[in-house]
Order: structure tokens, then C-alpha cells, then sequence
């Protein structure tokens, strides 16, 4: 069988991580995962100059001479169709708002206007990438969701996709989903952690992996806001996990590697409302964002 490859690209507010995927397998090729830190609110043409770098490197150390695309997981807000970044007032990408990546990658890497350069938010690569680690996902119902600086979700059926319709929340997201005072995201993501702890102690942490740390310490409190994110998490998904009929649901992002102190309640509250459904935490984050960006040029 003939190979064919694409590049795998995951941009978030603070790095890069490319690689090279054989996309008739959904292999990462040996040698040729590079990632690099930078600060996004750079000057446009320092941005892609970095990105640039990663990209041509990781071609260059996975020994490839034939590459059929670039497949971008990319943060929202984003026409992915269209190529436009419309990120404004997150404290990243500053200079990108309004600008058309595409071409932006069209002529800092010298790509004609003809090669594929496909985008897709990173929560949905998230949740293809674990559908495709695992391949009894591909014949399964899948809700996935990623925990950081906020709230993404995805739902994949048989490994398509699905945003729209009476199954799925508009656009299928869930960040923004009324939820007790304000919205999920508000309670289900590390501001959510922080700002619980802070009304709870008076105390104010700098970021998540600081109350991790505490937990870890053996903080009650710190403990005690994991445990209640991980009940507030399941209040938010049952309706939708019945609604769509998931089989599997399966955490990520940051904040999943702090499962130890908010999956036994999330779990908890699952059980108590009576669905049957396996849960799992991602072990590579970065890994299912590349392979589930680069799905979108799957040949299997």
C-alpha cells in the first residue's frame, strides 16, 4: 500500500507540537514530533517564523520527501472552514485577530494556493486523536472533553464528528451551557478551581498546577475543589451523554492529570444517574491532537 503523510500540527496560547503522520495507519513517524514555547502575542511574522522552524524540522527528521497536507488543531474562536482567526481578548494571538492563517502559512512556508492546509478545533482533534489511539472507538458512540484553561468538548460517532442536531448542544459545545450561577466553563476549568478556592479559603493561587500541588500536599480545600469540579462536570454531561447515547466518555487536558482527586466524584455522579458508560483519562493529550488533526486526511 502506497504511504501518504501529512503534517499533524497543535497550536495552543503558549506552544507548537508538530509531527508527521502516515495517514493510511494514523501513525506518528518515528523522530519527528517538535514542539516549542513561545509567546503568541508576538508580532505576526515572529509567530509564524517559530512555527515555521517546528514544522520544517519535524519534516526533516521524519526523513518524509512527499507531504499531502497540513492538518492545524487549532483554539477557537476560528472559522476553520475558512482559515480566519478571530481570537480577540484571551491574552493570545493578539495580532492574529481577523487574518486568514492560511495564507499565512501559504507564504511563510512557500505552499501553493492548491495544497491542503485543513483546521480544526482542538477540543474535536482531541476527541478523533483518542478515537483513532484506540480503535474499538471507531465503531462507538464518543463524548470527549478537555479541562484546562477552559472547557472544550467533542462528539464522535463511528469517528465523524457531530455538531449539530437535537443529540448534541449547539455547535457542540458545552462551555457555554447555563450552569448554576453563570455558565459551565465558569465552574468547570482552572479559573472555575481557582475562584472556588479563594472563596473558600480567602486565599488567592496563581494557576492550576499550583492547587494541584496543594492537593497533592494534602490540602483539604485544595482537594475538596477538585472533588466538587468533578461533580459539577458530571452534572453538566449526563443530560448530554443520554441525549447522544455515548459508550465511552473520556477526559483531557491539563487538569486530567489531576483525575486522582475528581474522578471518584465525577464517577460518583455518574453511577448514581443510572448510565452505563465507560470513562477514561487520556494519557497523551498532545499525541490525539496531532492524530486528530491529521484524521481529516485519513486514507483507511
Amino acid at each position: 500500500m502506497n504511504k501518504e503523510y501529512a503534517v499533524g500540527i497543535d497550536i495552543g496560547g503558549t506552544h507548537i507540537t508538530a509531527a508527521i503522520i502516515d495517514i493510511v495507519n494514523m501513525k506518528v513517524i518515528d523522530f519527528s514530533v517538535q514542539k516549542e514555547s513561545f509567546d503568541s502575542n508576538l508580532p505576526v511574522n515572529e509567530v509564524m517564523s517559530i512555527w515555521e522552524k517546528v514544522i520544517r524540522t519535524s519534516v526533516e527528521n521524519s526523513k518524509v520527501e512527499a507531504i499531502n497536507g497540513l492538518a492545524v488543531c487549532m483554539p477557537g474562536p476560528f472559522d476553520y472552514t475558512n482559515g480566519l482567526c478571530w481570537i480577540k481578548d484571551q491574552s493570545k494571538y493578539e495580532h492574529f485577530y481577523g487574518l486568514n492563517v492560511r495564507y499565512l502559512f501559504q507564504g511563510t512556508l512557500n505552499l501553493s494556493s492548491e495544497f491542503p492546509i485543513l483546521f480544526e478545533n482542538d477540543a474535536v482533534c482531541f476527541g478523533k486523536g483518542e478515537v483513532f489511539k484506540n480503535a474499538e472507538n471507531l465503531s462507538k458512540k464518543v463524548m470527549a472533553v478537555t479541562l484546562g484553561t477552559g472547557l472544550g468538548a467533542c462528539f464522535i460517532d463511528k469517528g465523524v464528528s457531530v455538531s449539530t442536531g437535537e443529540f448534541v448542544p449547539a455547535d457542540g459545545e458545552i462551555y457555554n451551557l447555563p450552569y448554576k450561577d453563570s455558565m459551565a466553563e465558569d465552574y468547570i476549568s482552572a479559573r472555575g478551581l481557582l475562584a472556588n478556592y479563594e472563596s473558600l479559603t480567602g486565599k488567592r493561587r496563581n494557576n492550576g498546577l499550583e492547587l494541584y500541588n496543594l492537593a497533592l500536599d494534602g490540602d483539604e480545600i485544595a482537594i475538596k475543589v477538585f472533588e466538587e469540579m468533578g461533580e459539577n462536570l458530571a452534572s453538566v454531561v449526563i443530560p448530554w451523554l443520554e441525549k447522544f447515547d455515548a459508550d465511552q466518555f473520556i477526559i483531557g487536558g491539563k487538569i486530567a492529570n489531576a483525575s486522582q482527586f475528581f474522578l471518584s466524584a465525577f464517577n460518583k455522579k455518574i453511577n448514581e444517574s443510572g448510565i452505563e458508560i465507560g470513562v477514561s483519562i487520556s494519557t497523551d493529550n498532545e499525541i490525539a491532537a496531532l492524530l486528530g488533526a491529521s484524521s481529516m486526511f485519513y486514507k483507511g
